[in-house]
């Protein structure tokens, strides 16, 4: 696995890898963390470039909305259980 960059943001860590022909979109925050493939092929040129512009403004605010559901659903799991 290729490291290709870091990605500023004020609120999600953003990691752009390389690997077996795709590109991995690795957005974390807090405990949380999504990852996204997308093959090289699925781009006009396969370049990290392209994988780049995915992240625009409308996918990064639909991911930290489903951050907040990710961190909902899991004190939700810990409450049931009575383990926090």
């Amino acid at each position: 696995m290729r490291h290709v960059a870091d990605l500023p943001h004020p609120t999600v860590k953003i990691t752009l890898l390389a690997w077996n022909g795709k590109f991995l979109l690795k957005l974390e925050q807090g405990n949380l963390e999504q990852t996204y493939k997308v093959a090289e092929l699925d781009l006009l040129t396969g370049s990290d470039a392209e994988a780049r512009e995915l992240l625009d403004e409308e996918f990064l605010n639909a991911a930290i909305a489903r951050f907040e559901a990710m961190r909902a659903d899991l004190q939700a799991a810990f409450a049931r259980h009575e383990l926090r």
